[in-house]
């Protein structure tokens, strides 16, 4: 920048020749006097060294030489002010650039260095040049920092020291200096200055490293061209890149101070390596809790393997996020589902494995294990190749001996399985674009706290979240969208599932779920799902509906509440226990359902919208509260909302004990049902024995149990119509289905009783 080129602005000032009227003795303010006729100083018209110089004979303390022209001091701009001086004879001065600070409307700005470094004159004869750097800008190298006051100066020299000294002065120059200032102007260093070729081939990391540390505030300029790192690189300062780097994937690079995922994909211009790299950043210390991809879209080719991408670590358990953005799949054979089959042994007393597995190395691991006796989403949660042996995420319920088993391994966009650990981790707002291809997370072997917020799982082939065993302990899924990829499909033909879990304490909220094979699968206990909308109709009439969420814990400890369950139905069950027989456990337990919204249409009869599946003998209820709910069907009306799946076996009905199914409301639901059940009988012929049937008002088909109360409505009345006063007693479990109770008066009567009627014992 040179603003007497760029500006046309005039900053040298006269030559002597042209006259010493310009030239004050004083500070070159107007009025002051000049040169002029001083007899002190006279112009010399050919000296040797100078040409035509002015020559001067010290006689005050300070002698002062000013341009009584207005220099204009700009902001950005450096003003270097130079004289060439020699002593003639007598005493030796000392010389130093002089001026005076101007403000706009021409008084003196106070407080200003109004002058620059001095030096003494040694010898006669040699030429001494002095100078200073006059700006507005107090920075390094500046001699005179006036502030952005001063409008214009009035510049020269002082001469100090003792006074007699004759000396010659070439003619004072003044010009702008601020191109020597630019690099330090400029707020950024070229990693180039500092040895970076940007060929590919060179190792460009201390070029890097050193740019960084010259940096001191300013930005990295990475020019164009391909920079190699030869080892990993943090930078302090942030870095702008033209160019892009490469360098191995055990080396990492470390933005701190522009750390999101944008400035990964300017270092290394691609978008799959760009976030892989980021995310190796994030769990290396990179200063940053989080992961931003300010909202950029990044298309994947194929499965991320989170684990591999970082490269030294196979467990973490520091608060990290990956938050902002979207990854959307696009089409390639890399997504293809791996299919292995193998022969495997199965013992209930070593339930969590398969051994003897013939191909042992070939089983994948998080495939998700088919066979005989093998419940929904069990995972092969760990493979030892030395002992042919694979570990099982859940245990199977009727596999014992040798069989054939198929191991089916989806592709998942973000594949965390080979971390052993990765707790505290949380992904929010990023959608994860699935588009048919592929599935979108499964998670780490083991982890506590995972956490999903406001993402989007748009259309998953398979799975939208997968658990392969433990990597599931407390996990947090809140304000998601599961969008199926089989809207279009009948509820018998869909496979997906938006997501399952393995351990306890998982919560499920405010999340919207439509059409899948199943919402959830849930397998721990101590789970929360709250305000969550699921819906699984099709187009058929009559049609077939799935299990929207699927219980298979008997002692769940689970709370399902103000959710709307649309066209599907709650699954509870055993199908992970290789002991599936009741066998002194708690056997179907602590469960509650209250104020969800159960709605359906288009459902075949025998729907119902609550399931107990047990899948060996002996199981009862032992706690469950059903209240407050809506059931509804919108069309033709169904039996009931309740059914045991008798498949494998039946409920002892004798032992079921601690039931609230209650204060539910019931629409185009042919027969309600409730315990304690109130029950209004009318009795028309007087008779001892009062016989009243509760089939299809208990529910799950269950006993009538206990008569909690039996209160006369009006008075009891024997044949001839004379009033009784007479207390019954009660005989429950009656008749062959054990559905009817009989109250006993010990004298035939007649008339009207309301009764309540339990399921369970009492406790």
């Amino acid at each position: 920048m040179n603003k007497a080129v760029t500006d046309g602005i005039v900053f040298m000032p006269p030559a002597f020749e042209n006259g010493l009227d310009v030239w004050s003795s004083g500070n070159g303010t107007p009025g002051s006097d000049t040169y002029e006729d001083a007899i002190n100083a006279a112009l010399v018209a050919a000296d040797q060294d100078f040409g035509g110089a002015l020559e001067m004979q010290k006689t005050d303390t300070v002698q002062k030489l000013r341009y009584t022209g207005q220099t204009p001091l700009l902001p950005g701009c450096y003003l270097r002010v130079t004289a060439r001086v020699k002593a003639i004879a007598g005493n030796l001065p000392t010389v130093r650039i002089a001026g005076w600070a101007a403000a706009p409307g021409g008084g003196h700005v106070g407080g200003a260095p109004e002058f620059g470094p001095s030096v003494t004159l040694q010898h006669y004869g040699e030429v001494v040049e002095v100078s200073a750097i006059v700006a507005t800008a107090d920075r390094p190298g500046v001699d005179m920092a006036w502030g952005p006051s001063a409008a214009y100066g009035h510049f020269g020299i002082d001469l100090t020291g003792p006074n007699g000294g004759i000396l010659r002065i070439d003619d004072i120059v003044i010009e702008d200096a601020t191109s020597a200032f630019l690099r330090d102007l400029m707020d950024w260093v070229d990693v180039r200055d500092y040895g970076a070729l940007g060929d590919g081939s060179h190792d460009d990391a201390p070029a890097f490293e050193a740019a960084d540390a010259a940096a001191n505030g300013r930005d990295v300029l990475v020019p164009a061209g391909l920079y190699r790192l030869g080892d990993s690189v943090t930078f302090q300062s942030a870095v702008r890149f033209e160019g892009t780097v490469t360098m191995a994937p055990q080396h990492m690079l470390s933005l701190t101070k522009n750390y999101d995922l944008p400035a990964y994909i300017d270092a290394f211009g691609d978008e799959e390596l760009a976030f892989r790299k980021a995310f190796q950043a994030l769990l290396n210390n990179v200063r940053h809790d989080s992961l931003d991809m300010k909202g950029r879209i990044v298309t994947l080719t194929g499965p991320v393997d989170m684990q591999a991408a970082v490269h030294d670590k196979t467990s973490y358990s520091q608060r990290r996020i990956i938050k902002n953005g979207q990854l959307s799949a696009s089409g390639s054979s890399n997504w293809d589902t791996e299919v292995v089959t193998s022969q495997a042994s199965y013992s209930p007393a070593n339930s969590l494995k398969l051994t003897d597995v013939t191909n042992v190395a070939n089983v994948p691991l998080g495939a998700v294990v088919e066979g005989n006796g093998v419940g929904r989403e069990v995972y092969v949660a760990g493979v030892n190749i030395a002992r042919q042996e694979v570990t099982l995420s859940q245990q199977l319920y009727d596999a014992a001996g040798t069989q054939v088993f198929t191991f089916r391994r989806f592709k998942y966009m973000l594949d965390f399985s080979n971390f052993a650990k990765l707790s505290k981790f949380s992904l929010s707002n990023v959608e994860f674009q699935a588009s048919g291809e592929c599935s979108c997370v499964m998670l780490p072997q083991t982890a506590t706290g995972f956490h999903f917020r406001d993402c989007f799982f748009t259309r998953p082939k398979d799975r939208g979240i997968s658990s392969l065993s433990k990597g599931d302990q407390g996990m947090i899924v809140d304000r998601c969208q599961f969008l199926s990829n089989e809207d279009a499909e009948l509820v018998a033909n869909r496979t997906s599932i938006a997501l399952n879990a393995n351990q306890n304490d998982v919560k499920l909220r405010n999340n919207r779920v439509t059409r899948f094979r199943h919402f959830a699968i849930l397998a721990g206990s101590s789970n929360i799902v709250t305000g969550n909308h699921w819906f699984q109709g099709d187009s058929s009439n009559d049609g077939t509906r799935s299990a929207g969420l699927v219980l298979t814990r008997t002692n769940c400890r689970t709370t399902i509440d103000a959710n709307y369950i649309d066209n599907c139905f709650i699954e509870w069950s055993n199908e992970h226990d290789s002991a599936p027989e009741y066998a002194s456990e708690f056997s179907f337990s602590a469960l509650n359902v209250t104020s969800n919204v159960f709605l359906a249409g288009n459902v075949a009869p025998w729907f119902t919208f609550i399931v107990v599946k047990p899948h060996g003998a002996g199981h009862y209820l032992n706690g469950m509260t059903v209240t407050g709910n809506s059931f509804r069907i919108i069309d033709d009306p169904i039996d009931r909302v309740d059914a045991v799946d008798t498949t494998f076996a039946d409920f002892d009905y004798n032992r079921i004990k601690n039931i609230n199914f209650s204060d539910n409301t019931f629409g185009n639901i042919l027969h309600p049902v409730q315990s304690p059940a109130m029950i209004e009988y009318d009795q028309t012929v007087a008779a001892e024995a009062w016989t009243i049937d509760l089939a299809d008002k208990m529910p799950f088909g269950a006993f009538a149990q206990t008569v909690e109360a039996a209160i006369p409505a009006g008075p009891l009345r024997d044949g001839a119509g004379g009033i009784v006063h007479v207390a019954p007693y009660y005989q429950a479990k009656q008749g062959p289905e054990s559905n009817q109770i009989r109250l006993r008066f010990g004298t035939p009567v007649r008339g009207t009783v309301t009764v309540r009627v339990r399921m369970d014992d009492p406790l």
